[in-house]
Order: structure tokens, then sequence, then C-alpha cells
């Protein structure tokens, strides 16, 4: 893609196609284009956000890192979505929190922080937009706070594998899924183990076959 049109844009970000057009065009003039390939660190944690992502293609992922090394999924980043916190740091201008990495090649338009900060003050529909994205975040937070504080591991590995799947398929790394999960790769391999041994799912090297889920 060596061009991002207003109209491609809209077509992937139509949430911003309900004010003023000189919100869009403003965004496209100010940002530029850029790809990266996948498994790139996009973000790290300590640092101020150099811009704001428009997720033009690909997925990125953003995660926790604990002081033992083990990390935990906090959400994931895909074709038209911003990453909320992302934006936030850039409008409080704070260190941001969480690590972003790229999962495949990902094209994003980048808005450098001075331009966004002034989007924001000077058109409703950009605050609109960014405080609709807060709510989703808000509200995806506590479902992950229920999930690991009140929910099996067991339990939340099957639901991983369900949704994660494509035609009863899912190709992944013990390690990957424990990181999605913010557990230990050791205790993934063994309820997966304990899914093959009860014939839920099959087996073999990054692919997991559901059976009888």
């Amino acid at each position: 893609m060596t061009k991002l049109t207003r109209e491609k844009f809209l077509e992937i970000f139509p949430a911003l196609d309900r004010g003023s057009h000189r919100l869009v065009d403003e965004i496209l003039a100010c940002g530029h284009f850029a790809i990266t390939p996948g498994n790139a660190i996009l973000q790290l944690e300590g640092q101020y956000c150099a811009s704001l992502g428009f997720m033009i293609f690909g997925e990125k992922r953003i995660y926790k890192v604990s002081e033992t090394g083990r990390e935990i999924t906090l959400y994931e980043v895909g074709t038209g979505e911003v990453c909320i916190l992302n934006a936030t740091c850039i409008l409080s201008n704070t260190l941001c929190p969480v690590n972003a990495v790229s999962l495949n090649e990902v094209g994003m338009l980048l808005l450098p922080p001075n331009d966004f900060r002034d989007l924001v003050d000077r058109y409703a529909e950009m605050r609109t937009y960014i405080f609709s994205l807060v709510s989703q975040n808000i509200a995806s937070t506590i479902e992950l706070i229920m999930e690991v504080v009140f929910k099996r591991m067991d339990d939340r590995l099957m639901d991983y594998l369900v949704e994660k799947s494509e035609e009863g398929k899912l190709f992944a790394t013990h390690q990957k899924i424990a990181s999605d999960l913010g557990t230990a790769r050791e205790v993934v391999s063994r309820l997966l183990k304990d899914f093959e041994r009860k014939h839920l799912i099959a087996l073999s090297k990054s692919r997991i076959e559901l059976i009888n889920f």
C-alpha cells in the first residue's frame, strides 16, 4: 500500500465518518503510513509513546511482564482499532505501562502525539471516539480480571482453545498460550496432556486439534 486514501481509511474506521470531513483529512495529512514485520517490538513498558497508531491491517499484542519474566496478554489490537493505552498515555503525557509486539505484518497510520492532542482538543467526534474506546477497554479489563481471579485455569484454557481455533485447529506453541493466559508453560502443557488423555484434543508439534469440545 503506497498511499492511504480517505475512502480506504473511512472503510476501516467508519466511526470517524460521523462528523466533520476535515477531521479525517487532518489525520491523513498529519500521519504517515508505516509497515512493520511480524514479531517486532512496537512499544516497551516505561517509554513514552512516539505516536498513535491507527491499525490499517495486521494485529499487535499488548502485554505485561512480571518480575519473574512471566507474561500475560491484556488484549490484542487488530484492523480498524486503536490501542487505548497508547492513546491515554499520549493524552496524559505519561510513560506507557505495557509492551506491544506485532503478531504478523502490520500496517499503521502513525499520528504524532502533538497532532493527536490537538485533534482531540478541536474535534468533538475525536473525543467521542476515544471515550468510546476507553469504555470498551474498561469492560474488557474487568472481564479479564474476573477470569484470572475467579475462573479455573482448565476452564480458561478450554475457552481459549475454542475461541482461537479455526475449523477445529489451533496453531500455537504452549509458551504462546501460556503468555496469553498469564500462566506458566508447564501448566499449559500439563492441562493439554490431560485434555488429550480425555480425548478432547489431539496434540502435535505447534498444533492442537479439537475433537470433542
